[in-house]
C-alpha cells in the first residue's frame, strides 16, 4: 500500500481557494476541502514512498503560497 497522509492546513486569511486550487489542479493530490474549525483546509495525499510523501508535503505544500501552517497525519496500516 502507498504512504498515505492527511494533511490539515491553517491558510493565509482569504487564501483558502487558492490553496485548494493548487491542492488539486497542481498537486493533484486525493482529495481536498475547505472546513470550518481550528484548520481551514484538509487533504488526503498518497505517495509512492515515505520519502516522496515527506517531500509533498514539506517541498511542495508547506511552502506554497497563501498556506501560513500545516499538522501532517500519516495513516498507519498494520
Amino acid at each position: 500500500m502507498r504512504p498515505t497522509a492527511f494533511v490539515m492546513i491553517n491558510a493565509e486569511i482569504g487564501n483558502e481557494k487558492e490553496v485548494l486550487k493548487f491542492l488539486m489542479e497542481e498537486l493533484k493530490v486525493d482529495e481536498a476541502y475547505v472546513v470550518y474549525g481550528v484548520y481551514d483546509l484538509v487533504a488526503k495525499i498518497s505517495a509512492d514512498s515515505m520519502k516522496d510523501l515527506k517531500d509533498v508535503v514539506i517541498n511542495q505544500i508547506r511552502q506554497a503560497t497563501g498556506v501560513r501552517s500545516t499538522l501532517t497525519m500519516v495513516i498507519v496500516r498494520e
